[in-house]
């Protein structure tokens, strides 16, 4: 199948908005011996958080953030591992199970604001683009699909071109897409916006803005069934 992309913006940022509702702050003042945040001005939620944060020793506010997001796949021990860890490396970029990266990220560095750097800072790349197939045999626009058509334009020393060639080229299933792209997010017409890690996507690793990709997508042989 082939594509034209246009790559409207690609930006950097530390943050992602609305990683935290203000049904999680106020659950997560509760945990940090902040009862009754509920009747609090919801604009100064976070602000009260990072201050909630700040009174305890970093690794257990880590622990703490830990269970409240990643309880049902960590365990305890790991809980306490990482979070140690955690002031340490970008556990967000380098821990192997790539499905916790997203939010390992929005943990991370909530916890670097409230501790004012104690915590090591990773990344997010925000991108807004364009992609259409005039074809008959269009197909959904998936975070695969995307990852196939963006390494048209990526440079080669992109980390996802040199973990995942196989894959890219539809020789390999490519259920790593899943994780690597963290939100796409239909805009309107063939407009999206993808949220991935800068590890995963750098900004200044795009080399054009508007181009033409074929993407090929993996088949399973049915003569092994």
């Amino acid at each position: 199948m082939n594509y034209h992309i246009i790559i409207n913006s690609v930006k950097t940022v530390d943050e992602l908005p609305g990683s935290w509702s203000n049904q999680d702050l106020v659950e997560l003042l509760d945990r940090f011996g902040f009862p009754d945040a509920s009747n609090s001005n919801p604009a100064e939620l976070k602000e009260l958080l990072n201050m909630a944060i700040s009174d305890f020793e970093p690794a257990e506010a880590a622990a703490i953030l830990l269970d409240y997001r990643l309880s049902e796949t960590l365990n305890e021990r790991q809980i306490d591992q990482m979070s140690h860890d955690m002031l340490l490396d970008k556990i967000s970029e380098e821990y192997p199970e790539i499905g916790l990266h997203h939010q390992l990220f929005n943990i991370n560095q909530l916890l670097h604001k409230a501790y004012n750097g104690t915590f090591p800072s990773a990344k997010a790349t925000i991108a807004e683009l364009e992609i259409s197939n005039e074809g008959d045999d269009a197909e959904e626009i998936t975070k695969e699909i995307v990852l196939k058509a963006l390494q048209h334009t990526l440079k080669d020393s992109n980390l996802i071109k040199r973990l995942f060639s196989d894959h890219l080229e539809g020789k390999v299933k490519f259920e790593e897409a899943n994780s690597i792209i963290w939100v796409l997010r239909k805009i309107e017409g063939g407009q999206y916006q993808l949220i991935t890690s800068e590890y995963w996507i750098a900004r200044d690793e795009f080399i054009e803005a508007e181009f033409d990709a074929e993407v090929i997508l993996f088949e399973e042989d049915e003569s092994e069934d």
